[in-house]
């Protein structure tokens, strides 16, 4: 919860709403006053977290700038973008430096920036997860859990609209929650800046990235999405057959491609059927980002315990919609969808071949709930080989991302 600040009760000094750190009053004060400024606190702390948690569970955070606007520019830093891959979304605010990435890595698993110096950005994205979490859902700085499975970041530089829910709209706005979250790091941004700020070698990494020793939130979180931008995979197994010329896949795999990228439905039975998996319409035909970035109801459930995406926009044809996650590295991600219900992709598989729940916001193209894809056992084999091509070992090993500390 961030901290506000509220006149005193009595009319005389600010007191800060924090049980820990309230004031008391002065010496003109009564006992009297002292007491209904103790029962009248829980009110002002039950105020603050209603006006701080927004659709999706999560308090807003927001970024200040303190620090003064100045004409020096780092190193550029080139992304290597793969000849393959569409052009990346860059904001013309925050044009990547090597100074800039760098600082953004150590800024990105630096355990000082939760209120108990346990957990980082990264204590939820572990390289060997493909930067996602291996449970269904992460642990906080206090051992509580979070409401959702976290996802991998693979690719963010392609991504639109961030979180299960699509609240954040740049990466910039979604790295500000998870600092403030009471949940995840339950810290404040103006404590991050003064105890980041204080710190001699980070002093000297703002003064390399920024032109100025000077720490605010704007450059803390500019540079902490310079460096997930870095973060691309584009060397999988699959991508090395397709794109680069050093592999073959083998029969398995490559039927598990065309049964990808085939209509469901058995064709004597289902009209326009192709007996496939009818995977590609939300995951990508054109076999780069494998994922629309839409967000979609696939059939989970018929009644909600999430409301997903209806959470932040309030529109009930949103309820239970989610953002198509990236099939990059699928097979190290489990377990599977927002509340990690699916603990492999056999159960994935077997959900989609069933054809899913139906509720009023199923997505279109579930459009054989109720009959199912029938896929064979051999059919779900291959499509698991296909899935595991894309598995990109040089990304999750890449020391550039790990843990500079």
């Amino acid at each position: 919860m961030r901290r506000r600040t509220a006149k005193n009760v009595c009319g005389l000094v600010p007191l800060a709403l924090n049980p820990f750190h309230a004031g008391f009053p002065g010496k003109r004060n009564s006992a009297r006053c002292a007491v209904l400024t103790i029962l009248l606190l829980p009110l002002f702390l039950m105020a603050c977290r209603s006006n701080d948690d927004d659709g999706g569970g999560a308090p807003s955070g927001t970024a200040t700038a303190l620090c003064e606007q100045s004409d020096y520019a780092a190193t550029p830093y080139e992304l290597e973008v793969p000849y393959f891959f569409p052009d990346p979304i860059i904001p013309a605010d925050n044009p990547m430096t090597l100074e800039g990435v760098e600082l953004g890595r150590f800024l990105f698993w630096e355990k000082a920036l939760s209120r108990n110096n346990a957990v980082s950005c990264g204590s939820c994205h572990f390289p060997a997860a493909a930067f996602s979490d291996d449970k269904p859902f992460s642990f906080g700085l206090y051992g509580e859990p979070t409401d959702r499975n976290s996802m991998g970041i693979i690719n963010l530089a392609w991504v639109k609209d961030f979180f299960w829910d699509g609240r954040a709209s740049s990466l910039e706005e979604q790295i500000l929650e998870p600092l403030v979250h009471p949940v995840e790091m339950d810290f404040t941004w103006a404590e991050a800046v003064e105890r980041i700020g204080e710190d001699p070698e980070y002093q000297q990494r703002f003064e390399a990235a920024f032109g100025t020793a000077c720490v605010d939130s704007v450059r803390m979180v500019k540079s902490i999405a310079q460096f997930m931008r870095t973060m691309i995979s584009h060397r999988s197994k699959f991508d090395k057959a397709r794109y680069y010329g050093e592999a073959l896949l083998s029969p398995a795999e490559n039927r598990g491609l065309e049964l990808f990228l085939a209509e469901g439905g058995d064709p004597a039975f289902v009209d326009g059927g192709q007996g496939g998996g009818d995977c590609f319409h939300c995951h990508g035909g054109d076999l780069i980002l494998f994922t629309d970035n839409l967000f979609r109801n696939n059939g989970l459930d018929t009644v909600f315990t999430d409301l997903g995406r209806a959470d932040h926009t309030g529109n009930p044809w949103d309820e239970a919609t989610f953002r198509t996650p990236t099939l990059r590295n699928i097979a190290l991600t489990a377990p599977y969808m927002h509340d990690g219900r699916f603990a492999t992709l056999d159960e994935v598989i077997d959900h989609y071949d069933m054809g899913g729940h139906f509720s009023a916001t199923l997505d279109p193209l579930m459009k054989l709930q109720g009959i199912g894809l029938s896929l064979s056992p051999q059919d779900k084999a291959d499509l698991i080989a296909f899935l595991e091509t894309l598995t990109d070992y040089e990304f999750i090993e890449n020391e550039a991302f790990h843990d500079p500390h």
